[in-house]
């Protein structure tokens, strides 16, 4: 396995990390206390800059706008740009739109990819993914209650949807809904159907309050009732029944996108951690990082955020040269692991810095209540550990007594 790093990706990482530093974090406070509407005109000035800069959607096709960049670089574009709430967006590499771009340049039809997959790449337009529902498991994509009935050429779609990240102001959705109930297979069920947001019966009903936050824009979670909403056949994304294949396909390398920058962010809480242990006073002649006890945090989290970086770069190499089904295991492993050690990076950073992390003067309160939901989305620890196991259990004989 070999994670050498380019001479080309050590500058374009280089570029990037100090565009982060002097172009985005300085606008971090403001983002925490105005939101992201508020500064939209300077994000957008920023990704203008990306642009001029050649550094535009690293991992989007080239005939597109993007960089066409590797799983692999992009892992490590991801952990750069993770050290900041506004790095995913500033380079126009932000879920749910990366995940979306994928599938709809792999399984799109012509029409669908210049509707809808070039501008999103171009950062044109944004999307959103709905697949989340209110009264069933978010962890199981094979038990839908929305569902997308056939009435002569349309599909009419109803169905109540939540935590659709990002729809306050998206071009349009994906939306998964079942189409083939009476399909031998449940992974045969559903499918997945682009969704204009103009279309009527898409209701977004609000944006939803996450642990006392009401986000706007891409900053945003949304509860979304479909109620006879109607849209051609031919919006359906890869065919019929086609919806759970497409969305483990998204979801592989998208957990790779996910816990890199999570390791960024890992990276970013540990060194303000470490920086302000060395200077903040603990008595008239020490600093917080003469204590013992403030050591054995720095080790634990160094410890944790090495091992980490090494799990997940480990599976995204396996992914890229052996493809996402080899990987399975792995996936489930990095997304759980990964998960806990942001947790327990981002709280040691908060307690070090006392009553000073809980305020919006360093990122770190932002993270911490915007990341608990990492060990939930896209399949919570406990789903993620059982499929870790079952999978482990089949490489070993049954005994029977």
């Amino acid at each position: 396995m070999d994670f050498t790093v380019s001479e080309k990706l050590q500058t374009i990482l280089g570029m990037m990390k100090e565009f982060v530093q002097k172009e985005l974090i300085p606008m971090e406070y403001e983002l925490a206390t105005k939101g992201f509407g508020a500064m939209l005109p300077e994000i957008e000035e920023k990704r203008n800059m990306v642009r001029q800069m050649e550094l535009w959607a690293p991992l989007h096709p080239k005939e597109y706008g993007g960089m066409g960049l590797g799983l692999m670089e992009n892992a490590m574009i991801f952990e750069v740009l993770g050290g900041t709430p506004l790095g995913l967006y500033a380079f126009g590499c932000q879920a749910p739109d990366a995940g979306n771009i994928e599938i709809l340049y792999k399984y799109g039809n012509e029409e669908q990819k210049e509707t809808y997959c070039r501008p999103n790449v171009e950062g044109k337009i944004r999307s959103c993914f709905s697949m989340t529902e209110v009264e069933v498991a978010g962890s199981n994509p094979t038990w839908l209650l929305t569902t997308a009935v056939k009435d002569g050429s349309d599909y009419v779609i109803n169905g109540h949807k939540w935590y659709t990240s990002c729809a306050d102001g998206a071009e349009f959705a994906i939306v998964m809904a079942e189409t083939n109930p009476e399909a031998e297979s449940p992974h045969r069920k559903a499918s997945m159907i682009i969704v204009p947001s103009d279309t009527p019966g898409y209701n977004i009903v609000r944006n939803i309050s996450v642990m006392g936050h009401v986000g706007d824009g891409w900053a945003s979670h949304a509860e979304i009732l479909y109620q006879n909403c109607r849209v051609p056949l031919e919006n359906n994304l890869g065919g019929e029944g086609m919806g759970f294949v497409l969305a483990q396909e998204r979801l592989g390398p998208g957990r790779i996108h996910h816990c890199m920058r999570w390791v960024g962010i890992c990276n970013r809480c540990f060194d303000l951690m470490c920086s302000y242990a060395n200077k903040r006073p603990r008595t008239p002649n020490e600093v917080l990082g003469d204590s013992d006890i403030i050591k054995m945090y720095i080790a634990d989290c160094a410890a944790e955020i090495l091992a980490a970086r090494l799990m997940v770069l480990n599976t995204a190499w396996i992914i890229q040269n052996q493809g996402v089904k080899a990987a399975m295991k792995d996936i489930s492993m990095i997304k759980f692991f990964v998960a806990n050690v942001l947790q327990k990076v981002v709280d040691t950073a908060l307690q070090v810095h006392g009553g000073l992390g809980m305020t919006d003067d360093t990122p770190i309160a932002m993270y911490y209540r915007g990341e608990r939901a990492a060990r939930i989305y896209d399949g919570p620890d406990e789903v993620h550990k059982l499929s870790v196991a079952r999978r482990i259990l089949r490489e070993y004989p049954v005994e029977k007594f």
